[in-house]
């Protein structure tokens, strides 16, 4: 997974949601939403507890919240209307 990958959470009390990835380490990945988890309080998530997609956002979709939550809600509204 790299910087701006779209993943579904599997578990937490985020279970169900599109997050964005904003970094990685060795061991853990870096998501944000722009609403619950903002670009500056990124959540530490396991890779085993997410599902990768097909989707990216680009550099400027990170660039703020605003801009984050709105192209999660189009990258999700697309990989739902795949379903």
């Amino acid at each position: 997974m790299q910087t701006g990958s779209v993943v579904l959470s599997l578990s937490g009390r985020d279970k169900d949601t599109f997050l964005a990835v904003t970094g990685t380490d060795e061991r853990y990945i870096y998501v944000c939403d722009g609403k619950a988890r903002p670009l500056h309080n990124p959540k530490r998530k396991n890779p085993k507890h997410v599902q990768p997609t097909q989707k990216r956002l680009s550099e400027a979709a990170l660039h703020s919240d605003r801009s984050l939550r709105k192209a999660l809600a189009i990258a999700k509204s697309e990989i739902e209307s795949r379903r």
